[in-house]
């Protein structure tokens, strides 16, 4: 077994696109739309699906915001400089709601981004993770 894609509703799919892949650096993978369902859905990440998991925006097309709820917590990307990645987010237009240094109680550095929906993505810079 293996971890295919994570899910997330998404109001706006064009601002999603351009978060995720103009911000993030991801790649649009696939995209089609259902016009009897009328949804779309829009595969993004890092690799190919077949070599990881990657996420899947889904935008209804009559519904322009979720209420997230409080169950939700984060995506986690790993980074080489989280610093450096902030900086570069903030560069082209993403919103850093955590600014990059060493976890409470902790050493690793991490930062908190937010996607256009208000989802929260986790950086974790790769050198020194031992939290």
């Amino acid at each position: 077994m293996r971890l295919l894609h994570t899910m997330l509703r998404v109001g706006n799919l064009e601002k999603s696109l351009a978060f995720y892949t103009d911000v993030l650096g991801m790649k649009l993978l696939r995209q089609k739309d259902y016009p009897d369902g009328k949804f779309t859905l829009a595969f993004v990440g890092y690799q190919d699906e077949s070599e990881a998991a990657v996420l899947e925006l889904t935008h209804n097309w009559d519904t322009d915001s979720y209420d997230l709820g409080n169950a939700y917590g984060h995506i986690a990307i790993e980074v080489d400089d989280a610093y450096a990645t902030c900086a570069t987010i903030k560069s082209k237009g993403g919103n850093v709601v955590r600014e990059a240094g060493p976890m409470k109680h902790g050493n690793t550095v991490i930062a908190f981004v937010e996607d256009p929906d208000g989802y929260k993505i986790e950086l974790i810079q790769k050198s020194g993770r031992n939290d």
